[in-house]
């Protein structure tokens, strides 16, 4: 490692790697550490909404998705209740489909195009500390492993180390807006169980869903409120994964029953959405360190890719505000809904509201991505410019969706 670097990231994940990768892109000196072993596996929502596809498809990352094997997915029925509604994945913008990559592909090809770019990349060190100038500023982090400690000069540290932060604890990022519900969520893979669309299921209390992925594999998924799965831990993974999924869907239950589940299963307990101030002297916070939206809406992965460009483009403007305003432009209405959405208070025709008005502010999101100017490729150093926010859609009232 170099005695200093233009930006230091701690999390090479899906918000670290395109982070750093941008801003290798654009000539900085950029490194990015993260104390899991490369090619690890982790809790995912799978999905890539169309913005997260419209991001990959635009940095020229899209067809490294494809080639491996990731399964098309050309659309999506949400159930409620008995009552079906198929939406097709239309093609635009220069896409045809949407795609959920496991996170073992997905982190990996942007770690690969990060580190081609000309970022440095470590796996193993933990950052347990920030050095700091005489005003408090922000200058580089000391790594540790293994007992052994290193001390690494940067003129931006930047937190993508998910959303239980270290590096949003160091610096006492403020909580600038928190959700009050929660969702736990059990999934698990299994083969034989063909599906070629997601499908989310909704029934009053529980929601479920199927998420077609790699290797021939599809991810099933029950949601619960937290209180639920806390309340209930004592039966065991297995018997409140297996109820939702017969509450929500029989017929999915039965399916998944009949098909081999592949490895175990994997639980998230539960947390609060959260937005967090995304920066301070010498330092930002991107992914799930700045923004935890719940998992119910799988828009996590999505909002990633967006902020790791809203936040490169800020980093070469130096205006890290013009980060701040556009991050929380963005996601703040799509925090309220997932939190609406992991309360379970709703009936289902206010489901249908609520994601309704999800759809409102994807499409949203969509437009306002594709109005920024193209993200450099490799080579084409310093192409970046601040990224231009005006929010189109204000959300539906919530007295329209949740009496």
């Amino acid at each position: 490692m170099h005695a200093h670097y233009d930006a230091v990231i701690v999390g090479a994940r899906c918000a670290g790697a395109s982070t750093g990768m941008l801003l290798a892109r654009a000539g900085l000196r950029v490194l990015v550490v993260d104390r899991d072993p490369a090619g690890s596996d982790t809790l995912s929502t799978h999905a890539l909404m169309r913005g997260g596809v419209l991001q990959l498809a635009r940095w020229g990352l899209l067809d490294g998705i494809v080639a491996a094997g990731t399964p098309p997915i050309r659309s999506t029925t949400f159930h409620y209740g008995a009552e079906p509604i198929e939406i097709a994945i239309k093609p635009r913008h220069g896409f045809d489909a949407l795609y959920a990559p496991r996170r073992t592909v997905l982190d990996a090809l942007l770690e690969d195009a990060a580190r081609a770019a000309g970022a440095e990349i470590v796996h193993g060190p933990s950052a347990v500390e920030l050095l700091r100038d005489a005003d408090g500023r922000v200058r580089g982090v000391t790594l540790d492993q293994g007992g052994v400690r290193s001390l690494v000069r940067a003129d931006l540290v930047i937190g993508a180390d998910g959303r239980r932060s270290r590096i949003a604890r160091l610096v006492g990022a403020a909580v600038e807006r928190r959700g009050r519900h929660a969702a736990a969520v059990i999934y698990a893979y299994f083969e034989g169980l063909a599906s070629h669309a997601f499908h989310w299921h909704y029934v009053p209390g529980v929601s479920v869903g199927v998420i077609p992925t790699n290797g021939g594999r599809t991810c099933v998924f029950a949601a619960m409120p937290a209180r639920r799965f806390r309340e209930q831990l004592s039966l065991g993974l297995e018997s409140i994964y297996r109820q939702v999924l017969l509450e929500a869907s029989p017929q999915l239950a039965r399916a998944a029953g009949e098909a081999t589940r592949m490895g175990k299963l994997w639980p998230f307990p539960g947390l609060p959405g959260s937005l967090l101030r995304s920066f301070g002297p010498g330092w930002a916070l991107v992914g799930d360190a700045g923004v935890f939206r719940d998992p119910i809406t799988a828009h996590g992965i999505t909002d990633a890719l967006r902020d790791a460009e809203l936040l490169a483009r800020a980093v070469v403007g130096g205006n890290l505000a013009a980060y701040q305003a556009a991050r929380d432009e963005m996601a703040a209405p799509m925090l309220d809904i997932s939190d609406t959405l992991a309360a379970f208070e709703w009936n289902l025709e206010e489901a249908k509201v609520l994601h309704l008005d999800l759809s409102r502010q994807m499409n949203a999101e969509v437009a306002v991505m594709r109005g920024w100017d193209p993200a450099p490729a490799a080579g084409q150093e310093r192409r970046l410019a601040a990224c231009p926010v005006s929010w189109p859609v204000r959300p539906i009232a919530r007295e329209a969706a949740v009496r």
